[in-house]
């Protein structure tokens, strides 16, 4: 793939993850408005440890997709030949981890840094909505 085109599809598939991360975000806000007046009603003490389980479960859900797009694309590209490599290089990338036992060619490595950016951007975008939610759940806890 060329210099252009890696980074178009990287840019898009950065967008497209973008998307399903807000997107998922977007629904945990309803859906925590209601689980919260669900749980204060039955079980007030728990009120804190389900609703920031819940929100933890939702986000972790939304990397995981993210993490299974970039190996879906990366087998598409011929990066790997199997699925399950094409998985574990994804989430060693987008986690940023990057262990280096796979190693990609020019062909296709500036698009691979994109899964990296996509895993920075979206942790972020997690942690501020972790804490926004802590910080709204946690002081009524002592009320």
């Amino acid at each position: 793939m060329s210099l252009i085109g890696q980074i178009l599809w990287g840019t898009a598939l950065l967008s497209l993850c973008a998307l399903v991360h807000v997107g998922m975000m977007a629904i945990c806000i309803p859906l925590l408005t209601r689980a919260a007046k669900a749980v204060e009603a039955k079980f007030p003490k728990l009120k804190f440890l389900y609703l920031s389980a819940l929100g933890f479960a939702l986000i972790v859900f939304a990397h995981t997709v993210q993490v299974w797009i970039w190996a879906v694309f990366f087998v598409g590209f011929g990066a790997f030949a199997d699925l399950a490599t094409a998985l574990y290089f994804s989430l060693v990338t987008y986690t940023t981890l990057g262990y280096g036992d796979f190693v990609l060619g020019p062909d296709i490595r500036i698009f691979a840094s994109f899964a990296a950016v996509t895993g920075l951007l979206t942790f972020g975008l997690s942690t501020a909505f972790l804490v926004g939610l802590i910080g709204r759940i946690l002081p009524k806890q002592f009320d």
